[in-house]
């Protein structure tokens, strides 16, 4: 036992380092959304997070908006866990046959004014899924999309970005508009 102790003391750790922060972007961001999201919704936005069948991909980038990194929280955005509070549908992957149904149930949940935004190359059409036979293809097929954040799977600052791109589109009143389209740096 202390043979092992000691080989595990001396071994470097298998973790991957954090990415180089931009402490100016960063900034950045914090100041566009506080001053996005005040007029529109007050001061939170919250957001109902829904796999429609993905690989994860994409759930495991939203799930790092949280990490004390990015600390999404900090930009007044948040998850919620019932689609009665949430003010955002952020829809990862293909919809499945089986997720139809529930998909368009929680959608009805959401009270009004609620903003559908497709995560992935997957929620867009598809993607490594199309064609197959339990595929309906991309959000769209099923619900209204407001917007559609690119990648497979998008960086966490892509999908903050997009976040923001949906609050200003939402306070120029262009939410009704056409589906906007906002692809990763990177």
């Amino acid at each position: 036992m202390r043979r092992l102790l000691f080989k595990n003391l001396l071994r470097k750790p298998l973790t991957e380092p954090a990415p180089q922060a931009d402490a100016g972007a960063r900034a950045q961001l914090a100041g566009a959304a506080d001053l996005a999201q005040r007029p529109p919704l007050g001061r939170t936005i919250a957001i109902r997070e829904i796999d429609a069948g993905s690989c994860n991909g994409c759930e495991l980038e939203i799930h790092a908006l949280g990490n004390v990194l990015y600390d999404l929280e900090r930009f007044g955005i948040r998850f919620v866990a019932s689609p009665r509070h949430a003010d955002v549908l952020l829809v990862t992957g293909p919809v499945s046959a089986n997720m139809r149904e529930g998909l368009a149930r929680t959608y009805d949940a959401t009270p009004h004014p609620k903003w559908v935004v497709a995560v992935g190359e997957c929620a867009r059409n598809g993607g490594a899924f199309a064609g197959g036979y339990a595929c309906l293809g991309g959000v769209a097929a099923v619900l209204p999309v407001d917007l559609h954040i690119d990648g497979c799977p998008p960086s966490p600052t892509a999908l903050l970005e997009g976040l923001l791109a949906l609050l200003e589109r939402v306070e120029n009143g262009a939410a009704t508009a056409a589906a906007q389209e906002l692809a990763p740096n990177g």
